[in-house]
């Protein structure tokens, strides 16, 4: 008989933890971009959260982005994988198109705007808005990783 034990309190402590978040990139027929300022820092992203455990991925998109801004979504496709490699964040990003709703905000949102493409990269941090611009090009699913602040890595 062939037994498998782990003995060591620090293989468990060496594993990577990781946390799986969604985001939608909501876009209109005009083009414009569903964005939120959260109410946490005021910095303006893109609607999204942490998956949970018994969601899929696209379900996951469809209430996040309705409980941060109100409107109701369906998701087309992936669009990019990026990792936040110091907070250990892996998010799954999606291009949306709006089907119902009205914007509201949240206890998550300040506030529900959309912005063009050109106001996107002038309002968020580059490390948010590359995944708005990226579900625009049509050449994803792009992967990325970033420190937080800035870009490490692209494909």
């Amino acid at each position: 008989m062939l037994l498998y034990m782990s003995n060591s309190a620090s293989e468990a402590q060496s594993t990577p933890l990781h946390s799986v978040s969604v985001a939608g990139v909501v876009v209109r027929e005009d083009g414009k971009l569903l964005t939120i300022r959260r109410a946490d820092n005021g910095a303006w992203e893109l609607p999204g959260g942490v998956l949970e455990l018994e969601e899929t991925p696209e379900a996951g998109v469809q209430r996040e982005v309705w409980e941060e801004t109100g409107i109701h979504v369906e998701v087309d496709e992936l669009t990019g994988v990026y990792k936040n490699t110091t907070r250990g964040i892996v998010a799954l990003v999606f291009r949306c198109k709006p089907v119902g709703g009205e914007e509201r905000t949240s206890g998550e949102s300040t506030a529900v705007t959309w912005f063009t493409p050109e106001e996107v990269a002038e309002s968020m941090s580059e490390v948010y808005s590359i995944r708005l611009l990226d579900a625009l090009d049509g050449a994803g699913p792009h992967v990325r990783s970033h420190d937080g602040k800035r870009l490490t890595s692209a494909r």
